[in-house]
């Protein structure tokens, strides 16, 4: 396949950090491509891609290792890997990882695109102000893509940014949710008992820093349905099978039925905030308090849309090759 860099130069920057309702920290995220390519074709080995951290500071994060941070991966991380683990910037557990699934989902968004199947994502919601409209595709592919809010109606923008610079303001932080479409997916894919549609995304999101929560279709809600309003009738369009609504996400059975995969992610407040917190010093064993210095996204669901977009092409395209969809 071509690789096209401009793409994946685009889609870098979707996740890079917005002026004013971001952190301060500017990495130019570029992609270096060390094997695997040649001429702007893949060869068909290895894809090794390599994104250098420039703008850094890890003298901030040694008294996490005795003092964990409320919120963070500090105590747990510490308590299975030991003097092993690398406390500078969060280790393994940052959301500086999400650089390389970024990089790795827009190679993949690129092969699902030769088959038609379009990956695509907004912020629904910042705090308590939430986005009630339904949106298509190209909403998400245009508007959402055009704002730093990644929002897909141009009317909660700045009530958005104002929810995110109100919790700045106050040393705080606010969480959000990611709403994602997945077009053009064809009838069968999926891999039942275990690596279902819905089990595979759900376990590709969660390694996604800061998401706490996933449903697909209704969701929650379809837990205060009857099945008679929950069921989605069949119906011919243009002589192919589809249905009427879609609560079901787009899945029956672990197996992806035609419609678009929907499905929400919650995305938690940044845990790493400037108000001062309780913690426990480890080394004394006594109850202490934290105030996190450095340079922290009040809100980090407008970056995670390209992240969700990003994981979500590399499942689908992972359930593509089993499926037999792509060679």
């Amino acid at each position: 396949m071509v690789l096209d860099l401009n793409l994946l130069r685009e889609e870098m920057d979707l996740r890079r950090p917005a002026p004013g309702i971001g952190t301060p920290r500017q990495e130019d995220d570029e992609v270096e491509i060390l094997s695997g390519v040649k001429d702007g074709m893949a060869t068909g080995g290895a894809l090794t891609m390599f994104v250098r951290n420039r703008d850094r500071d890890s003298d901030k994060y040694k008294q996490f290792r005795d003092k964990p941070r409320p919120g963070h991966a500090d105590q747990t991380a510490v308590a299975k890997y030991g003097e092993c683990h690398d406390i500078r910037g969060g280790g393994q557990f940052s959301g500086r990882m999400t650089a390389a699934l970024v990089a790795g989902g827009s190679v993949a968004k690129q092969l699902l695109a030769e088959h038609g199947i379009v990956v695509a994502a907004y912020t629904e919601s910042i705090g308590k102000v939430v986005d009630a409209r339904r949106h298509g595709i190209q909403d998400m592919l245009s508007i959402a893509r055009s704002n730093d809010l990644r929002a897909a109606s141009e009317d909660v923008i700045e009530a958005m940014r104002e929810e995110i610079l109100g919790a700045r303001e106050e040393g705080d932080s606010i969480g959000g949710v990611v709403h994602c479409l997945i077009d053009g997916v064809p009838v069968g894919l999926g891999e039942p008992f275990f690596d279902t549609v819905e089990g595979e995304l759900a376990k590709m999101m969660f390694a996604i820093p800061a998401v706490k929560g996933i449903e697909f279709g209704a969701g929650f809600r379809a837990a205060a349905m009857r099945g008679s309003e929950h069921n989605d009738p069949f119906v011919v369009v243009q002589g192919r099978l589809r249905t009427a609504k879609n609560d079901a996400g787009g899945v029956l059975g672990g197996i992806s039925n035609g419609m678009p995969i929907e499905f929400r992610i919650a995305i938690k407040p940044t845990a790493s905030i400037a108000k001062e917190q309780r913690t426990v010093d480890l080394k004394k064993m006594e109850e202490t308090s934290l105030a996190i210095e450095g340079r922290h996204d009040p809100c980090i669901a407008p970056r995670a849309v390209a992240v969700v977009e990003a994981a979500a092409a590399l499942v689908m395209a992972d359930l593509s090759i089993r499926g037999g969809i792509i060679d």
